[in-house]
């Protein structure tokens, strides 16, 4: 069966994060949330800003990270940037599968008792939260608001750039 669209997961609904009482959680499809030179002393900082609260999908957090490293790994170079995500998927997604096809109306009992199996993980974020962030020198700074733009036309919330200077990944 096919996922449901994101559009479902959109909204904020009450936290579900408790996995000790559930079983079968699929497990995050994000592998590493530092790329790049963490060691690295870089004189810009260029982050990716939620404008709205919202729930981002494990895997659209995946594909906005890969498209991001992708273009600053070919463009700046390994050890020219460092990036970091910055929210983490908690939220357990579930979805609640009906049964389809001839007989189905024996065997289904519609949405009754529809509390859902899980399906996957979510990041809940804020308005005004960052989401990721790449610390570069000042001229691959062009690099890095092009690498954040693409990584933002993956993610379900409208995001802007904000551009700090000197500032450090630590916090």
């Amino acid at each position: 069966m096919a996922r449901k669209p994101a559009r479902m997961y959109r909204r904020l609904e009450r936290p579900y994060v408790r996995r000790e009482y559930m079983r079968g959680v699929p497990g995050s499809k994000i592998r590493i949330f530092d790329m790049g030179n963490p060691k690295g002393d870089f004189a810009v900082c260029v982050s990716l800003v939620a404008e709205e609260a919202c729930q981002i999908r494990h895997s659209a957090l995946e594909a906005a990270r890969i498209s991001a490293n992708k273009l600053l790994m070919k463009r700046v170079g390994r050890n020219n940037f460092y990036m970091k995500i910055r929210v983490f998927p908690h939220h357990v997604l579930r979805e609640h599968k009906l049964a389809v096809g001839a007989g189905a109306d024996r065997i289904s009992s519609g949405m009754r008792r529809a509390f859902g199996r899980p399906v996957g993980t979510a990041a809940r974020v804020k308005a005004g939260q960052r989401i990721m962030s790449v610390s570069v020198n000042p001229e691959n700074y062009e690099f890095a608001k092009e690498a954040l733009k693409r990584a933002s036309y993956k993610l379900p919330t409208p995001c802007r750039i904000v551009v700090e200077k000197g500032a450090e990944l630590v916090s």
